[in-house]
């Protein structure tokens, strides 16, 4: 995919884009996921807008190595399970789900303690 990209900034929007469907993927908010990186979650909210300085000097420094094509594999494109692919009904998926919907639930267990 990144070899086809032609502008940096193109490569941007493709890395955030991929960002945000694998942090979704996960379940995670923008917010849990810069707190678990140590980042700030506005920094987030730009990398996955495409608009974060220090992506851009990484797809630079990666252009002028001949490496550009590596980011395939450092970001690969998330794939969607089957049964969130059956239940988003071919939409995209733009929110995470709130932490406290599977938290009320409890764990799951076999139930085989009672």
């Amino acid at each position: 995919m990144f070899t086809e990209i032609l502008s940096d900034a193109a490569a941007l929007e493709e890395l955030g884009r991929r960002i945000a469907r694998h942090r979704l993927n996960r379940n995670l908010t923008q917010e849990a996921l810069a707190t678990e990186a140590g980042i700030s979650t506005p920094t987030l909210q730009r990398m996955e807008r495409g608009r974060s300085s220090q992506t851009s000097n990484l797809v630079r420094v990666l252009r002028a190595l001949d490496l550009i094509e590596n980011l395939d594999a450092l970001i690969p494109e998330p794939a969607m399970s089957p049964v969130q692919q059956a239940r988003m009904q071919g939409r995209a998926r733009r929110r995470a789900s709130s932490p406290g919907k599977e938290q009320e639930k409890g764990p799951w267990s076999w139930e085989d303690d009672k």
